[in-house]
């Protein structure tokens, strides 16, 4: 059989070979196993031609590789197959080719097209080895016929396996594509960490939904989930225990929506739950209900299941008949921010009102921004004295804010904001460093009284407020026994181990520590046991009703006997009356602040009342 060299870069046609006779392989000629053994030396000549032949500046590297690769495997096992190791020898040892040639196809490294051409360079190449070899052995003609055509068969064989290969590898493939395609479309659409509907997907839900509400003529609810002092638990248990957290809401919220109903959730801590076919004054209330009473329970989180969390969310409701969706959802969030400023743990229903108190509360919140660079917050201070003999004690610094149109602004209007702004770190640390200076001052002209400076929940969740105490003492030079901090009962039970840790801290800068608002909260003997409390401020709500009810009357006796039993001193805040005074006085109450002896003062007239207080002798006068 004649057969010709072929030239490299001639095309497909240029690795056409005519296929040998197929001849009968049963018995083998005894000539065929050298040629075989001799095949298998001639390996490299093999690969070294064919790579000649077939080599392509353009081929990526690896691909090329893996043709040189296969080039040899495949002569390899043909080889083998000649010498008579048989056809499973055979078959094994050329696996690899029909595999790799699979794969490349299928990935699209190389065509199909390609990967056949190459096929039948190899194969051209390989009949001209055979052929020389059979010339230098003087192998018999029967000999040379048979070697070919198990050539041919072995090329056939691997074009069919290879053939198959390709067909499994790029179903495999376009599986795995169709497998990441779903993946991609569900976070595309879906919170990664909850896997509830995320923003788009809600939006396009409540689409649908006012659609068919419109044909219907009735409203979809939008419910605006909030969690209240979330921030405050990534701050203080770390984001992992908040992530966690999330993760346990959205459970706790599928159990509760109806399987008509949408939950999804918006980011951070925001969730939504969108419901259609609700009439206002029964669906939407009754539904914000069993989402308020889904958190009565706490979270129990943790792998050993023994960090409790208490949490109650803030709740906006809107309903809508022709709406957007992205409006209903504006609405449902500015009633949540309603919610949350009259006191959180509850619902509201939105009000078109309300986006112009949202639109006030925002202003109001960017004039807090500049309120501090611009000296515009000062301080008040309102005198307390030792009940037994009416001597001034200290001062109570109250931060006051003078906006320049808005006039003095009362605190309840905006320490709220500032303490969800996160503005209360730096707010806190001026008041801080403001009082001890005033409070040195005055202990230098001659008032050996103390100062008394309330943080809020927010300043105690953070070891930041150990550094701006020792900050703000080692600044002003005051005795850190003449500064006390004032922490709400209800602040103080928010984290009771994390707080101990920080009071104690306190202490040991010698700082002094009273309970603020005491009797309203939550604390007992055994809790009060733990914290290294100075004082308790009995909240002015019983002091209040002091004389005029026996009740009011036996609570100040309990409580005032509690901080004895305790040796903490027992302070009453808000006395207005002289009764008050008197029964307290009778009680035996350390101290007391209130409108009876002083109004909060600015600071030349507190200092005229205190030098006012020396010049009478120190005797009360008010």
């Amino acid at each position: 059989m004649a057969v010709h060299k072929l030239a490299p870069g001639s095309g497909l046609e240029g690795a056409r070979v005519l296929p040998p006779a197929l001849v009968p392989l049963d018995p083998l000629n005894e000539d065929l196993a050298p040629i075989g053994e001799a095949l298998k030396a001639r390996t490299e000549d093999v690969l070294r031609e064919t790579r000649e032949r077939t080599y392509d500046a353009d081929l990526d590297t690896l691909v090329q590789e893996s043709f040189e690769r296969i080039c040899t495997s495949s002569t390899i096992a043909v080889a083998r197959l000649i010498s008579g190791e048989g056809l499973d020898v055979a078959r094994e040892a050329g696996r690899e080719t029909w595999e790799i040639f699979g794969e490349l196809a299928a990935h699209r490294a190389a065509s199909l097209g390609l990967v056949t051409k190459r096929c039948l360079w190899w194969r051209n190449v390989m009949v001209e080895v055979i052929q020389d070899i059979a010339l230098q052995l003087d192998s018999s003609p029967l000999a040379l016929s048979q070697a070919l055509s198990l050539l041919q068969m072995s090329l056939e064989f691997s074009l069919l396996r290879m053939s198959e290969s390709f067909e499994a590898e790029r179903q495999r493939v376009d599986e795995e594509l169709a497998r990441r395609e779903e993946e991609l479309g569900f976070l595309a659409t879906h919170d990664a960490l909850t896997g509830l509907p995320n923003r788009t997907l809600i939006l396009d839900r409540i689409e649908q939904m006012l659609a068919r509400c419109e044909r219907r003529k009735s409203p979809v609810a939008a419910l605006f989930v909030d969690l209240d002092n979330f921030k405050s638990i990534n701050d203080t248990l770390g984001h992992s225990t908040g992530d966690e957290l999330l993760r346990a809401v959205a459970e706790r919220l599928e159990g509760v929506v109806r399987g008509a109903d949408a939950l999804g959730r918006l980011g951070g801590d925001e969730f939504v739950v969108i419901s259609e076919e609700v009439s206002r004054g029964v669906g939407p209330e009754l539904l914000a209900e069993r989402l308020l009473e889904a958190f009565k329970q706490p979270f129990k989180l943790g792998a050993d299941k023994q960090t409790r969390l208490l949490v109650t969310p803030s709740i906006g409701i809107a309903l809508g008949e022709r709406t957007t969706a992205e409006e209903l959802l504006r609405e449902a969030d500015i009633a949540m921010y309603r919610a949350k400023w009259d006191g959180k743990n509850r619902y509201v229903i939105f009000e078109t009102p309300m986006q112009d108190k949202i639109r006030h509360r925002m202003e109001l919140e960017m004039d807090l921004r500049d309120a501090l660079a611009k000296g515009e917050f000062f301080l008040a201070y309102q005198p307390t004295f030792a009940l037994g003999n009416m001597s001034p004690t200290g001062v109570e610094a109250l931060i006051r804010w003078k906006h320049p149109v808005r006039g003095v602004v009362q605190p309840d209007d905006f320490i709220p904001l500032v303490e969800e702004t996160g503005l209360i770190h730096e707010i806190g640390k001026w008041v801080l460093d403001e009082a001890c200076m005033q409070g040195a001052a005055w202990r230098n002209d001659g008032h050996p009284i103390g100062v008394a400076v309330n943080v809020s929940a927010r300043q105690l969740d953070s070891d930041q407020l150990l550094s701006d105490l020792e900050g703000a003492l080692a600044r002003s030079g005051l005795d850190p026994g003449a500064l006390t901090i004032e922490i709400t009962e209800t602040t103080l039970m928010r984290n009771v181990g994390e707080t101990a840790r920080r009071l104690i801290a306190v202490k040991d800068l010698g700082v002094r520590i009273a309970i603020d608002d005491f009797g309203t909260g939550y604390s007992s003997f055994g809790h009060l046991k733990q914290f290294p409390v100075d004082a308790l401020k009995i909240d002015q709500s019983f002091i209040a009703g002091l004389s005029d009810n026996h009740e009011a009357d036996t609570i100040i006796h309990t409580l005032v006997q509690l901080g004895k039993a305790l040796s903490i001193e027992t302070f009453a805040e808000g006395i207005e009356r002289p009764q008050q005074l008197s029964l307290l006085q009778d009680e035996d109450c350390d101290s007391g602040q209130g409108f009876l002896f002083a109004r909060p003062l600015d600071v030349p007239s507190t200092e005229a009342f205190l030098e006012r207080w020396v010049k009478d002798g120190g005797v009360y006068s008010s």
